[in-house]
């Protein structure tokens, strides 16, 4: 695929930067999805995740959430609209060969929420990419989540996950290179603090209920320093900066943020805690 344009803000900036979607969809896959798993894995467990669920996995990615739960019996519906590139490896992952589309009812994968009336009453929904992180993030999805509500069985839980306090999650300090570098700091789309009340507000807004809540150590970890800024840049939560200081400038500062974390093997280490809420239909 033709590398996308990412257009700068900047009058006096150079060329736009060239952003290659697939190879950004692949890192996220190959490095950085993984990260994650404790968190899934407490999810599923505390959630009872089995036969008898019916998943809609909402930012479902590279679908690797969603595997996890396909392995423990749950037929999965996962919807993808940012990433063309990203739900393209789910289908990888899920449906590997065209026939299994068939065969496989139980799995589907899409780039919007499906129709009420072609849906399964959904016993679980997931919305496992952490909001609070990025401008606007958290008013998508109460959008997304209202309109997903329709389709879920009444009293289902709804899980919500952002990031820790800062100060547990030593990422906190490599992420603000984003915040730094966006021009203006800010717009939609750039990396801010995580708050408090993110999880709550959004489930107040999509008319759902809170019902308890937990807290996932998720360290990030990486072979070296080429392997952590692709991992890093793979969630998108740079992109506004690269749009206004240019790829160069980013991957640099990006590289400087991580040095402290960085091993003697080379190895790159962040310990993070992640929440999660679980909320409930009315």
């Amino acid at each position: 695929m033709t590398p996308t344009l990412v257009r700068q803000h900047l009058p006096h900036a150079g060329p736009a930067t060239r952003v290659d979607l697939c190879a950004r969809a692949r890192d996220w896959s190959e490095i950085q999805e993984r990260m994650f798993v404790p968190l899934y894995e407490s999810v599923y467990e505390r959630l009872e995740v089995g036969t008898g669920t019916r998943l809609l996995g909402l930012g479902c990615g590279s679908g690797l959430a969603l595997l996890m739960a396909a392995s423990r019996g749950a037929a999965v519906t996962g919807v993808e609209a940012s990433s063309a590139q990203r739900l393209s490896l789910a289908r990888e992952r899920l449906l590997p060969e065209p026939a299994l589309t068939r065969a496989r009812g139980d799995t589907r994968l899409m780039t919007r929420l499906p129709e009420e009336a072609d849906s399964p009453a959904y016993t679980l929904v997931t919305a496992f990419e952490p909001i609070g992180c990025l401008a606007g993030d958290s008013e998508g999805l109460s959008r997304t989540l209202a309109a997903a509500v329709p389709s879920v069985r009444r009293g289902s839980p709804v899980v919500l996950v952002g990031w820790g306090p800062p100060e547990r999650c030593a990422t906190s300090a490599v992420l603000r290179v984003a915040a730094r570098l966006a021009d203006p700091p800010r717009v939609t789309g750039s990396w801010r603090p995580a708050l408090r009340d993110d999880l709550e507000e959004v489930a107040q807004w999509a008319g759902l209920r809170p019902d308890g809540s937990g807290r996932v150590a998720c360290p990030f970890g990486y072979a070296n320093m080429r392997s952590a800024v692709r991992g890093l840049l793979s969630t998108g939560v740079f992109d506004a900066a690269i749009a206004a200081a240019g790829q160069e400038q980013v991957d640099k500062e990006l590289a400087e943020a991580l040095h402290p974390h960085q091993r003697r093997d080379g190895t790159i280490w962040m310990p993070n805690v992640f929440r999660y809420l679980i909320a409930r239909t009315a």
